[in-house]
């Protein structure tokens, strides 16, 4: 048995991220790059770091090498105490059989006996997948003043949103009294953020109950929360009043990627206060040819910019060939753009090299143009390690990727 911890984490990391498209076809949405320097899942580790939760369970599954390898030990996000630390947990077989994790609480029923070695009083279940700074701690003391038997982390969207969420209704204590996932008429702008505190006894017995039922999706916002209203348990909604973007669209994604070049972003990267870790690679530093020039973007480490780059972000090892151009775009870690080629309002995955003499994000194609399927609002994305060929035409709003062998 490990040492007792009065509340750990499990972070629910498995997740494919579909609705991102081209991103996500080689690695799970925690582990996409935001921001240049950062992944996804550094924003909920660090988090925990400076909450003072040292005990985190990631949960793994869709293509989890990328992921498995970043996080690693915990040691960029000062997780790697030996008593608890981070600890990576795939889907596995014991003597009883095994499988996949078939929803978010049945990756945390596989996992039980994690959480049973630390004996907790409260269990902290979180997502890789969003962008925030949260002091968990904060949540924590306002379960126990509820005496609450779980508690939901909530944030105010507008009602033309709110149908992409849990949507919760309060009393005036904030408890909870109704509980909808992805309403088509919602009748409360409280979103859930997918951030729960329950105390683990009623955890523990909602997540066998839920196992024991052939007809749950052992999903917590569709089951395992309703179940529990309707067996009149408590739970109060804990307001958050902060930065939380959920990052599951192309266009999400990238609007609030752009959302950081703003004079005023709402997301400040240079702010004092707790920082964001990440694990990133020890790169050179970023160089600066003599005829590039450079204007309100974010450029990382191991760069090299011999082209012109506007209003965009540029991840760790980046080129940009001479006489390139790049507007409002992102460009993932160690892609590259040719000579002459004009990149704008793109996604450039991670690897991918648009050769010379390209034009990517035009608005009307001609007879070499390529597109595909899966863009939105014009934004265009080239898969990882996509190899766009000289002379290529791309339309806006197209998504480019290679077939997969069948």
């Amino acid at each position: 048995m490990g040492q007792r911890k009065e509340c750990l984490a499990m972070l629910l990391a498995g997740g494919q991220g579909s609705r991102l498209g081209s991103l996500t076809r080689n690695l799970a949405k925690p582990a996409v790059s935001f921001g240049g320097k950062y992944r996804i899942i550094d924003f909920s580790l660090s988090n925990c770091a400076h909450s003072g939760i040292d005990t985190v369970g990631v949960l793994t599954q869709y293509k989890p090498f990328r992921i498995n390898s970043y996080v690693s030990l915990g040691t960029a996000w000062d997780l790697d105490a030996l008593s608890g630390g981070l600890s990576i947990l795939p889907p596995f077989v014991s003597e009883d059989g095994g499988c996949w994790y078939k929803g978010t609480a049945n990756a945390v029923y596989q996992n039980m006996d994690f959480i049973n070695d630390h004996v907790p009083e409260y269990v902290l279940i979180i997502s890789g997948d969003h962008i925030y700074r949260m002091n968990y701690n904060l949540m924590l003391e306002y379960h126990k003043a509820k005496k609450a038997d779980v508690t939901i982390s909530v944030i105010n969207v507008s009602k033309q949103e709110a149908s992409r969420f849990g949507i919760v209704s309060t009393d005036g204590d904030g408890q909870i009294m109704k509980f909808v996932e992805k309403p088509k008429e919602p009748d409360s702008t409280l979103a859930s953020m997918g951030v729960y505190i329950f105390s683990w006894d009623v955890l523990r017995e909602a997540l066998e109950e839920d196992n024991a039922d052939p007809q749950s999706d052992n999903d917590f916002g569709k089951n395992v929360i309703p179940r529990l209203l309707n067996q009149e348990k408590k739970l109060f909604a804990y307001t958050f009043e902060g930065y939380w973007k959920d990052v599951g669209t192309v266009e999400s994604y990238y609007n609030a990627n752009m959302e950081l070049l703003l004079d005023h972003p709402s997301l400040d990267l240079f702010a004092s206060g707790p920082r964001i870790y990440s694990n990133e690679d020890i790169l050179p530093p970023q160089y600066i040819g003599p005829r590039a020039r450079i204007s309100n973007s974010l450029v990382s480490n191991g760069c090299v910019i011999l082209g012109t780059v506007e209003n965009s972000i540029l991840a760790q090892g980046v080129v940009v060939e001479e006489g390139a151009h790049i507007e409002h775009s992102i460009l993932l870690q160690n892609s590259s753009v040719g000579k002459e080629t004009w990149v704008n309002r793109a996604i450039v995955g991670e690897g991918a090299q648009i050769q010379a003499f390209c034009s990517v994000g035009i608005q009307t194609g001609g007879a070499n143009s390529q597109s595909g399927k899966g863009g939105l609002a014009g934004i265009t994305v080239i898969e990882d390690n996509y190899i766009l060929p000289e002379d290529t035409l791309v339309v806006e709003g197209s998504s480019i990727f290679a077939a997969r062998k069948t």
